[in-house]
């Protein structure tokens, strides 16, 4: 049976430039492009904002612009109102958490440097999750949820299980140097409950109603458990 009607928020990285190397980065865009159409063809509405707003970076590692690019990433390109959305993202501060089901926020090395320091962000996660709403990342997404603290002051991701891309990941794509800080590394600093499976691999963790997933490899799974969370009646209060 098909899914209900549900309203999907995407946030994406504006950040372009990977540190001081010279290279461009951004999201990447099978994170942003899989989850979309999962949720799409599910019946979902899906809407996408960034953090400053209007056009949104994309790695140029992440497109090939040909047959060797994922299908999501095909489709979308050739998906006019997905592109228009792309090109003229409503900025995070202008938008409210209020008639969404579920946030979700794609990954991308953009995301290490924009999104632990965006106050909007960080209050529309929070909003999101005492509302009882789903929360959801892949990959370097969960980068967004550092940084923040709960109303007590403790970490949000505290005790919680949490997945994202691995510190070894990193070292063999080469990075680890470029990056602000090791995203595996800084959730256990936080106190995260932090899982992974092997490198590159599709891998998912759920933890009531947060449900985030290692790299690029666990888009997919990530959107089709964001799914069943909200069907199961747990996105909502």
């Amino acid at each position: 049976m098909p899914h209900p009607l549900f309203k999907i928020l995407m946030v994406v990285t504006s950040h372009a430039a990977l540190g001081a190397s010279g290279h461009q980065t951004g999201v990447w865009f099978e994170e942003l492009t899989t989850p979309y159409y999962v949720f799409r063809d599910a019946g979902a509405q899906v809407d996408i904002a960034s953090i400053e707003g209007g056009k949104i970076p994309v790695d140029p590692r992440s497109v090939q612009h040909s047959d060797e690019d994922p299908e999501s990433v095909q489709r979308f390109l050739k998906d006019r109102p997905a592109m228009n959305d792309l090109e003229h993202s409503r900025k995070i501060s202008s938008v409210s958490v209020d008639g969404y089901d579920a946030v979700f926020i794609p990954g991308g090395h953009g995301v290490m440097w924009d999104m632990p320091n965006s106050t909007p962000l960080q209050s529309l996660i929070l909003r999101a999750w005492s509302d009882g709403k789903v929360v959801a990342s892949v990959c370097h997404g969960p980068a967004s949820l550092t940084g923040i603290r709960n109303p007590d002051g403790t970490a949000f991701v505290k005790g919680k299980k949490i997945s994202a891309f691995t510190d070894s990941e990193e070292e063999a794509a080469g990075l680890t140097k470029t990056i602000p800080f090791l995203l595996e590394t800084r959730l256990r600093d936080e106190g995260a409950i932090y899982e992974k499976g092997e490198n590159f691999k599709p891998f998912m963790v759920r933890d009531g109603r947060l449900v985030t997933g290692q790299n690029p490899q666990s888009s997919a799974l990530v959107a089709q458990e964001v799914l069943s969370v909200l069907t199961e009646g747990k996105g909502t209060k």
